[in-house]
């Protein structure tokens, strides 16, 4: 089992910054890598970006290329998604979630089998 806590949502203006972070605790040695997932209201679940535990390899949505970066701390079992540049169609709940199976980093929801509770993310324009 692998308990995920998201924490850093809130409202921002249009251009601002914010800093997402996710505590893994539990069997947390077993993951190979955790994303971030977002859901804004009416859409579907997307994917924004990955991290690979060992090694630190990345993937990002196109949507995000530039603007956001995901990082770890491996010694805090916990992962970071600086988004910058924020705009309206950020705004949505922030999803991390953890693959424990996997061989290769995923951008698909069905492969990670533990999640978040979600954090708020609001952009005003």
């Amino acid at each position: 089992q692998v308990q995920l806590v998201e924490s850093g949502g809130g409202l921002v203006q249009a251009g601002g910054s914010l800093r997402l972070s996710c505590a893994a605790s539990g069997r947390t040695f077993r993951s190979y890598g955790t994303g971030w997932f977002r859901q804004a209201p009416g859409k579907e679940r997307e994917f924004v970006a990955a991290i690979r535990w060992m090694g630190g390899g990345t993937v990002y949505a196109e949507s995000v290329k530039g603007r956001f970066t995901i990082s770890r701390d491996i010694a805090k079992n916990t992962v970071y998604l600086q988004m910058n540049s924020l705009n309206a169609e950020d705004t949505a709940v922030y999803y991390c979630a953890t693959d424990t199976n996997g061989f290769v980093l995923s951008t698909s929801a069905i492969e990670y089998d533990y999640w978040g509770q979600g954090t708020q993310v609001t952009v005003s324009s």
